[in-house]
């Protein structure tokens, strides 16, 4: 069965950067809908942003406010979330996700049947 893998989390400093990977291997094709999530402890997982394979536009989350961008790499089939400007508000595991049930819909997690294992990030004050 085909796997949604994250990486790149880890600990930085307030202000700091980090740049999260996702391999979406067969999930990762022209004109489907793909989706970065968090769930900061104790709270309920929310999008972060919302996009469309081989498409520019991105659908970001209030919270992001201009900090973050999403990328893609047709040749490795891997989508990425560059954020930069980090606050410990944004501590939280950070979850990949494919196979949207509803797309308009696409912060809920209930609209994706595909989720990855999550990777941790950490931004200390």
């Amino acid at each position: 069965q085909a796997q949604l893998v994250e990486s790149g989390g880890g600990s930085v400093q307030a202000g700091g950067s980090l740049r999260l990977s996702c391999a979406a291997s067969e999930y990762y094709r022209n004109g489907r809908w793909m989706a970065w999530f968090r769930q900061v402890s104790g709270k309920e997982c929310g999008g972060v942003a919302g996009f469309v394979i081989g498409y520019r536009g991105t659908y970001f989350g209030d919270f992001v406010k201009g900090r973050f961008n999403v990328s893609q790499d047709n040749a490795q089939k891997m989508v990425y979330l560059q954020m930069n400007d980090l606050s410990p508000e944004d501590t939280a595991m950070y979850y990949c996700a494919a196979d949207v049930v509803t797309a308009k819909e696409w912060e809920l997690p209930k609209s994706w049947r595909k989720w990855g294992q999550g990777t941790q990030v950490t931004v200390s004050s």
